[in-house]
């Protein structure tokens, strides 16, 4: 029971994560939040995939595969959440003749 509740959190919290993941890359303050979200989301669920006792069903697999996805979505969340915009070398020059 727990198992398929946990399941269907994570993967509610996957989708919407992904979305405003999506839709705002360049808002540095939602992307390292949702990281840090995502590091807890990740450690819970391995926590319940592992250590939890669950019969073998369908879901089994989508569990373990959206715990690792969850791993490469919030390493892109941390990049774009933490990286520096050097607004030095945003703007376009042209060449003098």
């Amino acid at each position: 029971m727990l198992f398929n509740v946990i399941f269907w959190i994570l993967a509610i919290w996957f989708v919407i994560n992904v979305i405003w993941m999506w839709f705002q890359l360049n808002n540095q303050i939602l992307q390292k939040t949702f990281a840090w979200i995502n590091v807890c989301a990740i450690v819970i669920g391995f926590w319940v995939y592992y250590g939890v006792s669950h019969d073998a069903s369908a879901i089994n697999g989508w569990f373990i595969a959206m715990n690792w996805v969850n791993i490469a979505i919030a390493a892109i969340q941390f990049y774009f959440g933490y990286r520096t915009i050097d607004s030095e070398n945003t703007h376009h020059s042209t060449p003098s003749n």
